[in-house]
């Protein structure tokens, strides 16, 4: 091997064309580059290390690729942890899910079906407001009379949606001003807003949940058993609904 300045260069004689350098050429290439593996952390593990000795100016690689593993280990037992916490609350989330979904089935009224969706559903779902929005269209709120149910603007749906194609909204950060939650406006940090079609003749509408918890919405979030819960509402108002 030839030096020329600090770098090194391995002659012909060190070399072996079918197994690369020889191993005291590797030897006097690492010696001349103190910090190949420093540089290279990712090729410790993939070295077999001495025995471990006392001897001094040796680096003792067992301890190194040991903490290696350790960190790897530690990184697995986070990933395990995190797909079961994940899966806990997937399965609790699906379970209060399926709770709403059986109190609206179990309503044998209109009154019934929305004292569900505005008292019994934030219990069941733990969120901190649900309400049913209507659009009063032609029909208005003189026909379909109801405290419990929020009368909205003809094109406030679309509006709040963000389109007459989208089927719901996942917002992290919401604001009301009552008009969708009433007297709970004032708790709503974060929303959901499912589409509800009650059927023909009948107003276009929403299915509104709320939390006071910034982000328990966002759009990354699943939407499959928010539009089940709204879809099942839906037909449950169908069967109450009077028709035009």
């Amino acid at each position: 091997m030839t030096a020329s300045g600090d770098d090194l260069e391995f002659r012909d004689t060190d070399l072996d064309m079918a197994v690369g350098p020889s191993a005291d050429a590797v030897a006097r290439y690492l010696a001349a580059h103190p910090d190949f593996l420093a540089e290279r952390p990712e090729l410790v593990q993939s070295l077999t290390p001495p025995a471990r000795w006392d001897g001094e100016e040796v680096v003792d690689l067992q301890s190194v690729m040991l903490e290696r593993l350790r960190e790897e280990s530690q990184d697995l037992r986070d990933a395990a942890n995190l797909l079961i916490s994940t899966t806990r609350s997937n399965i609790l989330i699906q379970t209060r899910t399926h709770a709403g979904v059986m109190a609206l089935l179990g309503a044998d009224s209109l009154d019934r079906i929305l004292h569900v969706i505005r008292f019994d559903l934030p219990l069941l779902l733990d969120v901190d407001a649900v309400s049913l929005c209507l659009e009063t269209g032609e029909t208005g709120s003189g026909v379909l009379g109801s405290g419990e149910i929020k009368w909205l603007a003809p094109g406030s749906v679309n509006a709040l949606l963000g389109g007459a194609d989208k089927p719901f909204a996942l917002l992290e950060e919401a604001s009301d001003d009552g008009a969708l939650f009433g007297e709970t406006a004032g708790l709503v940090r974060s929303a959901a807003y499912v589409r509800v079609n009650a059927g023909d003749n009948l107003p276009v509408g929403i299915l509104a949940l709320g939390s006071r918890e910034r982000g328990s919405f966002h759009p990354g979030q699943g939407s499959d058993l928010v539009n089940f819960l709204a879809r099942v509402a839906e037909l449950s108002l169908r069967r109450w609904l009077p028709r035009g």
